[in-house]
């Protein structure tokens, strides 16, 4: 019997240690969606993981199906947090009450107009829209890159311009942000029929028309500046330009989900996130993002934008009129 009785303790002791194990293993878990690349995100929590010890689960998809996941799976939500993607998405999200508030520790370290009113979500990075050209192409048609929106227009482009789809990408929405901006919301449209004269393909992604850019399967497009210098910094034959008229800017946000089984870890996310260390590793890893904080040194001379006009488009703006643009733009444009 004494047997047994020291048998029972010694299992009951290997099971209280199991427990308390798989709670700590449990804490020091976060699971995410990226609307980052791939490419920059698995860097990005590599290095948090490195420095706080929890372990990041994530998973890649286009801005617009990251939100409509995170709305489908808002009563049982399947990650804690979103990295990456323009902060109009997140706006989009609030709407939804997916996002849970939370002010992270270095936010009075991000000017206000790069955050949520209502501590939504932080801004991490800027990113303008730019066009990209294969130079071969511009080589061949006695042509000088792109400096105008019009320019996208030239019969020279026919078939050879690939950029997003607006159903799935929030490049593709921060375009018609910008020319809406720019040309007015009716002129706006009726330039991107035309210019959907040009199209050869829409691309799930914001990405996706810049490797074939780069390889000379199409002529131009319009990417966010992260996407068109990771193709110029690989080697490829293509030139970066600006529209004069102007381009807006996405800010890259981040942000928690209400209903987050981890919590505390994700709020050690934006916490760190919202760090000057952050910010010094977007520009040391060559992740092509303008951190939003102002005491870190842009060295990128391709991120210097003294010389380009950018339009500033309110974030809460965009966000109420994602939608009906989105669907003005397949009414209108695609069909």
């Amino acid at each position: 019997m004494i047997v047994v009785s020291r048998l029972r303790v010694v299992i009951a002791s290997l099971l209280l240690v199991a427990v308390m194990a798989g709670g700590a293993f449990a804490s020091g878990e976060l699971n995410a969606y990226t609307i980052m690349p791939e490419k920059y995100a698995s860097q990005v929590f590599e290095a948090f993981t490195a420095e706080t010890g929890i372990k990041v689960n994530f998973m890649r998809f286009s801005s617009g199906e990251a939100l409509a996941r995170v709305v489908a799976e808002k009563n049982n939500p399947q990650v804690d947090m979103i990295l990456g993607g323009p902060a109009d998405t997140y706006e989009a999200g609030i709407k939804e009450g997916v996002f849970e508030a939370y002010r992270p520790a270095g936010a009075d370290g991000i000017p206000d107009k790069f955050r949520s009113k209502e501590n939504f979500w932080t801004g991490i990075g800027i990113i303008p829209l730019v066009f990209l050209t294969n130079t071969k192409f511009l080589a061949d048609k006695g042509l000088e890159a792109p400096a105008s929106w019009n320019d996208l227009l030239d019969p020279a482009y026919k078939n050879g311009l690939q950029m997003a789809d607006a159903r799935t990408s929030g490049t593709a929405t921060e375009r018609i942000y910008s020319l809406v901006k720019i040309l007015g919301e009716d002129e706006a449209f009726a330039y991107q029929k035309k210019l959907h004269q040009n199209i050869q393909m829409y691309t799930k992604s914001g990405a996706g028309g810049a490797m074939p850019v780069a390889m000379g399967q199409a002529a131009s497009g319009i990417f966010y500046i992260v996407d068109a210098l990771d193709i110029q910094q690989q080697g490829h034959p293509v030139v970066i330009s600006y529209p004069k008229e102007g381009v807006s800017f996405g800010i890259e946000a981040t942000g928690v989900l209400k209903g987050a089984r981890n919590l505390e870890n994700a709020k050690k996310f934006m916490d760190w996130a919202s760090s000057k260390t952050f910010a010094q590793l977007l520009v040391d890893r060559k992740i092509n993002y303008i951190p939003t904080r102002g005491d870190v040194e842009v060295t990128n001379p391709a991120l210097d934008l003294s010389k380009v006009s950018l339009v500033e488009v309110d974030v809460t703006w965009k966000g109420q009129n994602r939608k009906a643009f989105v669907d003005r733009w397949i009414n209108e444009v695609i069909k």
